[in-house]
């Protein structure tokens, strides 16, 4: 059955189907050969060869000369920096974390929440930590954070059940949490408690706290997150000294 959306030109989805294909490279691999993009994203050899030279002309994506494998460009991060340097929330709310991470002395993240997912926008890091935590741009689903978790806190039951069903969840750990009713549990004690708390469910000996950013009217549009480490705390220890300046951060960001 032919597509009614008439303005979707298909070409232009075709395309960003292969930039997305950089998002499912695992382990060392840094870069795609064009049977990989063939694999991930369906389509034939000719038509892969056609997308990924037009997105080499346009500066998207880089060849090897010798290897003839493909990966991502610099131009590829100016479309970040000028998400940033356009988004007046981020802006605004950067000032709050630097000064989370000044007295806390813990990492410090903010994210954006999108539909199901919340995409890490700023990252302050108080002291040396693994190089990819310190990274912009990962997506994760909601219910896998503490920041999350209460942003759907924020939501009505019918709104988290459907963001529940639609979400691709991964394990990330032993201690992720993946079956919705256990999800479901863990937002009602979150919305009771008014922040979420995480415990290895990411990263192995990491601790998450998080608090859900609200417009006027009250909906959740992002989230804090304040990160440890179980080396320095136990996870109750954690939440009772830092749970506080986590909310603290949160209302004045609502205030601005």
């Amino acid at each position: 059955m032919a597509s009614s959306d008439t303005l979707n030109v298909k070409s232009v989805g075709k395309a960003f189907r292969v930039l997305q294909c950089f998002e499912d490279i695992i382990g060392n691999e840094k870069d795609l050969s064009l049977m990989d993009i063939v694999h991930l994203t369906g389509y034939d050899k000719s038509t892969v060869q056609r997308f990924t030279h037009t997105l080499q002309v346009a500066g998207y994506l880089v060849k090897n000369p010798n290897t003839k494998r493909y990966s991502l460009s610099l131009k590829t991060v100016e479309l970040a920096f000028n998400f940033l340097r356009n988004n007046s929330f981020v802006e605004m709310a950067n000032p709050h974390l630097i000064e989370l991470c000044r007295s806390t002395q813990q990492r410090v993240s903010l994210s954006l929440f999108d539909d199901t997912s919340i995409v890490y926008v700023m990252r302050h890091q108080a002291k040396p930590d693994y190089y990819y935590s310190s990274l912009t741009g990962r997506r994760l689903a909601a219910c896998s954070s503490a920041g999350g978790r209460a942003v759907l806190a924020k939501l009505n039951e019918a709104q988290v059940l459907d963001i529940l069903a639609r979400s691709s969840i991964v394990r990330h750990t032993t201690r992720t949490i993946t079956e919705a009713s256990q999800l479901l549990q863990e937002i009602k004690v979150t919305a009771d408690r008014g922040y979420g708390v995480s415990v290895e469910e990411v990263t192995y000996s990491e601790l998450g706290l998080g608090a859900a950013i609200v417009d006027k009217s009250g909906n959740p549009y992002a989230a804090l997150h304040l990160i440890g480490s179980m080396s320095e705390y136990a996870p109750e220890a954690f939440e009772s000294k830092y749970a506080k300046f986590v909310l603290e951060t949160v209302q004045r960001i609502n205030g601005a």
